[in-house]
């Protein structure tokens, strides 16, 4: 499963806001460290924001801060909001025995990635991450530096 940007963007943005729900994090810090437009990004935590994921907080010291339910937030829940998650159309090759078999396996690798989508959390997503992180820290070369969460 292809994901389109503001897809990615979305999962990244509510990761992040999901590791320190207390802080308040600027669009333009999460736009600086993974190098896109504040603009597009505005956009993407707009939509996050109207779903009541994000609350935004304007002003001096404002940003964005996560408000859902880390444990009960899927990948699939965010994914749904910015991707066509239905089956795709069907092609003139499809009328074909060899056509046929191949949209059979494709429809199929789509509903495992749907159903693998669904059963993962921002809680679950997290915890990989912190063991990723840890992980890193403790491999030779890394000199112990140790980051937080999507840092």
């Amino acid at each position: 499963m292809k994901l389109q940007q503001n897809t990615r963007l979305a999962l990244f943005s509510l990761l992040e806001f999901a590791a320190d729900p207390e802080r308040q994090i600027p669009a333009a810090e999460i736009a600086q460290k993974y190098e896109v437009s504040s603009h597009h990004l505005a956009k993407v935590l707009a939509e996050l924001s109207r779903v009541g994921m994000v609350q935004s907080v304007r002003g001096v010291g404002g940003g964005y801060r996560f408000v859902g339910n880390a444990r009960r937030l899927t990948l699939m829940d965010v994914i749904s909001r910015f991707e066509d998650v239905l089956p795709s159309e069907s092609v003139h090759s499809e009328e074909t025995p060899v056509g046929q078999a191949l949209a059979s396996v494709l429809s199929e690798i789509d509903e495992i990635a749907k159903a693998s989508m669904s059963s993962i959390t921002l809680a679950t997503m997290l915890r990989i991450i912190e063991r990723k992180q840890g992980a890193s820290a403790a491999t030779p070369g890394s000199k112990g530096k140790s980051k937080r969460v999507m840092a």
